[in-house]
């Protein structure tokens, strides 16, 4: 029980227990001296908030793939993940959100964009396109109807559990199907009715990277599925619930709850017809 000897010289005896070989690999794989797993690490945080890791190969830190944008950066990041927290991924989620890099605007300049137009250099925050599980949860959030329950057993996205083919996607949740995207029991090769379109990875297979598109199909999804439906109607009696009959304070509040914006007077002005004659949720459906 070795690692290869390019990789350092860690040996156990060979009657060694099956114990002691996966402590010495998980004490090898985490020691301060292995620079590697804090890098990886680091580096997958950052692509979590930023789109993009530091190194745009985030499976692959070999010579085949990217190198560092910001070389300096990584390897700081992944000394002080281990010197001022031991591991914390808390911690290191802290010091990315409240770092200026992060607080950035998204908005474009002019000079900058002729220079660096993917901000690969960090100039601006990256504009993304949420994702698939965020959508779900956000809309939930808004509707007042996101279940927080944590723990146990997933709720399922399909009708049934098992087999290979016939999974029939759930339409209508309750209770237990309104907990967060990251309780869904998802079934290999089979995509969730709605959110499916927003390039959710396939469950049987590891995604280091997800891609991304913008189509026609992922805003038919959202306007004409029932899920949608649901959640209007239920982001319309919350509303309701919290500004009464006036029509202006209806779509105020939405605007606020759903765009975390005021509405300005001019969308206020277009909403109250549509409000009027065709019901809140109409609006609530749209936002």
């Amino acid at each position: 029980p070795a690692v290869p000897e390019f990789l350092g010289t860690m040996v156990l005896e060979r009657d060694a227990l099956e114990q002691q070989r996966r402590t010495a690999l998980a004490d090898w794989v985490s020691s301060p001296d292995n620079p590697l797993t804090a890098r990886v690490m680091v580096n997958r945080i950052w692509h979590g908030h930023f789109g993009a890791g530091l190194v745009s190969t985030p499976n692959d830190f070999g010579l085949n793939g990217s190198l560092p944008s910001h070389p300096e950066l990584l390897d700081w990041l992944a000394r002080q993940w281990w010197d001022q927290s031991r591991w914390s991924m808390k911690w290191l989620h802290k010091q990315i959100v409240l770092s200026r890099t992060y607080r950035q605007s998204s908005s474009p300049r002019a000079d900058a964009l002729r220079i660096d137009t993917d901000a690969k250099w960090l100039w601006r925050y990256p504009r993304r396109r949420m994702e698939s599980e965020s959508i779900r949860d956000a809309m939930l959030s808004v509707s007042g109807r996101l279940n927080l329950k944590m723990h146990g057993r997933g709720f399922n996205l399909f009708d049934v559990r098992g087999g290979l083919s016939g999974f029939r996607p759930v339409e209508n949740y309750r209770d237990e199907g309104l907990r967060r995207m990251v309780y869904a029991h998802k079934v290999r090769r089979a995509r969730e009715a709605v959110f499916g379109a927003f390039d959710c990875p396939d469950a049987g297979q590891s995604a280091a990277t997800r891609r991304v598109s913008t189509t026609p199909i992922q805003a038919l999804n959202l306007f004409n599925s029932v899920f949608t439906l649901e959640q209007s109607e239920a982001f319309a009696q919350r509303v309701q619930s919290l500004a009464g009959e006036d029509i202006p304070s209806q779509i105020r509040t939405a605007y606020r709850l759903a765009l975390a914006r005021p509405a300005s007077e001019d969308e206020v002005a277009e909403a109250t017809p549509e409000v009027r004659d065709h019901g809140l949720a109409v609006l609530c459906r749209s936002l």
